[in-house]
């Protein structure tokens, strides 16, 4: 007597379950429900419902059992096909019905206003401007750090200065901003 691999005894179980036999079902059953059990419980996350949805998917095995095709794909994916596309079906039935078009009308836009727009442009022209009376190794220190999140260590190590004049450039290149910025 020969031994089957596993993958072929649940694809011989899987076409002895297209001939209605009821005895390769429930070894199926017993061989893989618990696979398919945590596939359907990951994607619905109650365990009620993947209880109940498992019992669902079996009746689909047992219904279409003549459609899989060995060798086409392993019986385990197939299997777990069957039962995953069940669990997203009962996921997109849990969703609400679409409401009328009008209430998208009461949605906020969290967009700027056209004023506020204009004031935000106006004022990076002026940051623009004042970063652009700074050396520019010190206002591109300044973008790293503010902008980019560089830390102190990044920027002095690519300008090949030591720490604490990186610190002094920062500093102070933040002191004219703010002169440039009030003025």
């Amino acid at each position: 007597m020969t031994m089957q691999t596993p993958s072929a005894d649940i694809a011989d179980l899987i076409s002895r379950c297209a001939l209605k036999d009821r005895a390769a079902f429930r070894t199926l059953y017993e061989r893989t429900s618990a696979k398919l059990f945590g596939v359907v419980l990951r994607i619905l996350k109650d365990r009620s419902e993947a209880e109940e949805a498992i019992q669902e998917v079996y009746v689909k095995i047992w219904q279409r059992a003549d459609r899989f095709i060995p060798g086409n794909t392993s019986p385990i994916s197939w299997l777990v096909a069957v039962a995953r596309n069940h669990a997203l079906d009962i996921l997109r039935a849990r969703r609400p019905v679409s409401d009328d078009i009008d209430v998208a009308l009461d949605v906020p836009d969290d967009a700027p206003s056209p004023e506020r727009a204009a004031e935000a442009s106006q004022e990076k022209a002026r940051i623009d401007h004042c970063l652009g009376t700074l050396d520019p190794d010190r206002a591109n220190a300044v973008r790293g750090a503010y902008l980019d999140g560089m830390s102190y260590e990044e920027l002095a190590e690519r300008y090949t200065v030591p720490l604490n004049t990186m610190r002094t450039w920062l500093r102070r290149s933040l002191i004219r901003l703010r002169e440039c910025l009030t003025a």
